[in-house]
């Protein structure tokens, strides 16, 4: 199968025209000079966790955030980098497969050429496994010809992939000092990254001279924090999914009833009250002469049923309700879990399980490729690539970098009837958030999407025309672009400079003194209790 790793692909029209689009690229990756605005250490965004992240990531944990800057930008602290000697960078899948992996590669292989032309970059085929056995393909022009702009991700595989050993961590520094790599570069999700926040660890300990560098690439959109606005690949897993379920609601003529696995949790349902939300809204939709439904059920809603984990002692209540499962439920739920300990939700059928009991980002791809580089220039290690301010034009996007180990949390559990709880810092999958905007819009619309036959078709991906700049409703309504709203919060303290300053009258002088004081005394208080200091 390696021997198939990167050959020429057979492109329909469709393709051949699709593969000659060329992504914009933001203001500040342009150019040869890379310019970085570093800012304060970013800590663990939960406090509790923060001295436990500590202690397991001492080398990396605690780093300053990078903001990559425009020529044009004047920031007087900031540090440019002009010189870029050749450098050998090896990229990896990890993870499943995802929209959009393969522009990372164009990306990152065009911004390292762009640097200089004798750079290379090597990828390793078959995920973990091609990194630790050091398989390896020199991306060329030839090479990605026909994988650009193309889903898959056959250009240099996956498996089912970990680092997380002692021996396959120290396999993978092997593979890196014997290819004398400057850096590796990790395309993954949420137990991806957490493997590369290992990885840079390990290296900075041995002095390993290779710097890790992750890449938030995911279909779910789970890998979401301070940071990380969405992943590469959410964008069009919306769009494929809108127009697929857009398919099946106009073959229907009705509206979708939707089910959230979080707000099952939250709401602690069981199976049999979701059966009963879907007989009951079938009933209704009946009552208005509207014989015809779509229910959308979330792959991951089994884990969030109410006393449904299986475990090895069950309950007398469980056990019943485990018997109660039919066949086909009960063996996928007893599968071998995931490599994080997580249920293989993907192969749980639920959606054939609740039949039964109701019957009886282009751009944004290519661009983190280049934002990688200049993470690899700046010789950052231990650093996702990020983008933010997704929502605006490309020339309005902000990108930069975090260290990964900020981004864990620390979840809690124990093992044995009578052990203390273990705590192991990671970077979890985020839940849909149940006070954010996005969800409010759904539960404001749910009763007219379950009665009313609301619904509309957005038709195939488009590149360019209408649609093409088309985005989540989640992205557009929530706020999460951080470094958007530090330049915000300067811009507001350079007018506090203009305005007050020797000639000022007594009154502004004595309100801004008033505002900033309560201002300072509240952040310094807040900053405290996050590091656990006494204020100041």
């Amino acid at each position: 199968m390696d021997s198939d790793y990167g050959v020429p692909r057979e492109l329909s029209e469709v393709q051949k025209k699709r593969a000659l689009y060329q992504p914009e690229v933001p203001p500040c990756l342009q150019g040869t000079t890379v310019r970085v605005e570093y800012g304060g250490a970013a800590i663990a965004a939960d406090p509790a966790g923060a001295h436990v992240i500590s202690q397991a990531f001492p080398h990396t944990y605690g780093q300053p955030l990078a903001h990559f800057l425009r020529k044009t930008a004047v920031v007087p602290d900031a540090k440019v980098i002009s010189e870029h000697p050749a450098v050998r960078v090896g990229i990896v899948f990890c993870g499943r497969q995802s929209p959009g992996g393969h522009n990372v590669v164009w990306g990152l292989y065009e911004a390292i050429k762009a640097h200089n032309q004798n750079s290379k970059l090597i990828g390793f085929l078959g995920g973990s496994d091609g990194l630790l056995a050091q398989k390896t393909l020199e991306i060329t022009d030839e090479v990605l010809s026909s994988y650009k702009n193309q889903g898959g991700y056959d250009m240099l595989g996956r498996t089912k992939d970990q680092i997380r050993t002692t021996e396959q961590v120290n396999g993978a520094m092997a593979s890196c000092q014997a290819l004398k790599l400057d850096a590796l570069v990790i395309i993954g999700g949420v137990t991806s990254n957490t493997d590369a926040a290992q990885l840079a660890e390990t290296f900075a300990e041995a002095k390993c001279a290779t710097k890790v560098v992750g890449v938030p690439v995911t279909l779910n959109g789970d890998l979401k924090n301070q940071f990380v606005e969405t992943t590469v690949g959410f964008d069009t897993i919306c769009k494929v999914n809108s127009q697929l379920i857009s398919n099946v609601c106009t073959d229907a003529l009705s509206a979708e009833k939707v089910i959230l696995g979080e707000e099952v949790a939250a709401s602690k349902l069981t199976i049999f009250d979701i059966t009963k939300q879907i007989c009951d809204a079938v009933q209704a939709r009946a009552e208005k002469d509207k014989n015809h439904g779509v229910v959308l059920i979330p792959e991951g809603l089994v884990e969030s049923v109410s006393a449904e984990n299986i475990s090895s002692q069950l309950s007398p209540w469980a056990s019943a309700l485990f018997e109660f499962l039919p066949p086909f439920i009960r063996k996928q739920l007893l599968l071998h879990p995931e490599s994080d300990d997580s249920a293989q939700l993907s192969q749980i059928e639920t959606e054939k399980l609740l039949a039964q009991l109701v019957e009886t980002e282009m751009n944004r791809r290519l661009v983190l490729g280049h934002v990688c580089y200049h993470i690899i220039a700046a010789g950052l290690n231990g650093y996702m690539a990020t983008v933010t301010n997704l929502k605006s034009p490309v020339n309005k996007w902000r990108c930069g970098a975090a260290p990964i180990s900020s981004m864990m949390t620390v979840k809690r559990w124990s093992r044995g009837p009578s052990a203390t709880q273990i705590g192991k810092p990671a970077v979890h999958m985020a839940s849909v958030d149940l006070k954010g905007k996005a969800y409010e819009l759904l539960r404001q619309s749910s009763s007219s999407f379950m009665l009313e036959d609301i619904y509309r078709n957005p038709g195939p991906l488009q590149f360019e025309g209408p649609g093409a700049d088309s985005k989540p409703i989640s992205l557009c309504v929530e706020d999460q672009d951080y470094m958007g709203r530090i330049k915000k919060l300067q811009e507001y303290l350079e007018k506090v400079k203009s305005i007050v300053k020797p000639g000022c009258s007594q009154d502004v002088l004595k309100a801004a003194l008033s505002a900033m004081s309560s201002v300072t005394e509240t952040l310094n208080i807040m900053t405290s209790s996050s590091t656990g200091q006494t204020p100041l």
